[in-house]
């Protein structure tokens, strides 16, 4: 199984991008899809997570509502909405995928799979 994140950019404050995760190999059906970030001499940190098969979506505190996660009509993408950018949200952004879990977890190591990473940069 191989993830492709795609859709980051430079974008000016108050913009908005949107993020693309794609799994080749196999479907997202029974499984959990996060989005992580690393910003510029920052820790990892959790964004949004999305539960394949029930559509329920998980965020972190700071995204508030600026970004929305969301199954792709293909059966293998989930997407990243995010609107409202601020320069703090400059980061590299991953997506992580794991099979075969009941509670989604918010923590990278309880995922299995990662793309590659997306970088987004916002300016002020």
């Amino acid at each position: 199984v191989q993830l492709q994140a795609s859709g980051g950019g430079l974008v000016q404050a108050g913009g908005s991008l949107r993020l693309s995760c794609a799994a080749s190999g196999r479907a997202f059906s029974s499984g959990a899809v996060g989005w992580f970030r690393q910003g510029p001499g920052k820790e990892g940190e959790f964004v949004a997570a999305i539960k394949w098969s029930t559509g329920t979506t998980y965020y972190a505190d700071f995204v508030n509502v600026r970004s929305t996660i969301s199954r792709g009509n293909a059966g293998n993408t989930v997407t990243l909405q995010m609107n409202s950018l601020k320069p703090e949200d400059t980061a590299v952004y991953y997506c992580a995928a794991r099979w075969g879990i009941a509670v989604v977890p918010n923590s990278p190591d309880r995922y299995d799979y990662w793309g590659q990473g997306t970088q987004v940069t916002v300016s002020s």
